[in-house]
């Protein structure tokens, strides 16, 4: 197959199908914290974090944020998207974190 064969097949791809080529090698600590779990419940209706995250990292689970860290893709969005910057995004500890596989 030609390398532009290759490309036209990644452009056909579901989001779901990428972030199969995506692998991970999680730390046991998180690196991302919900600062005030308070902030979440009271203040934040919508819990935009579960919406634009790409990984889906985020989960309401009735009282409380739940954070799948482990499957983080570091693009920052959470950094940036909370409106009340209540999360605390930092780079997982070396060797640790995302790993991209070619596919």
């Amino acid at each position: 197959m030609s390398p532009e064969g290759a490309g036209e097949t990644a452009k056909g791809q579901t989001i779901e199908e990428k972030q199969y080529l995506v692998r991970f090698n999680a730390d046991t600590k998180s690196h991302l914290h919900v600062l005030d779990p308070e902030i979440c419940m009271t203040k934040c209706p919508d819990k935009i974090c579960t919406i634009f995250c790409p990984a889906d990292v985020y989960k309401w689970e009735e009282v409380r944020m739940h954070v799948g860290y482990e499957g983080c893709h570091e693009c920052g969005s959470c950094r940036i998207g909370c409106p009340y910057q209540n999360i605390k995004w930092e780079y997982p500890k070396g060797g640790h974190g995302i790993v991209f596989r070619l596919g």
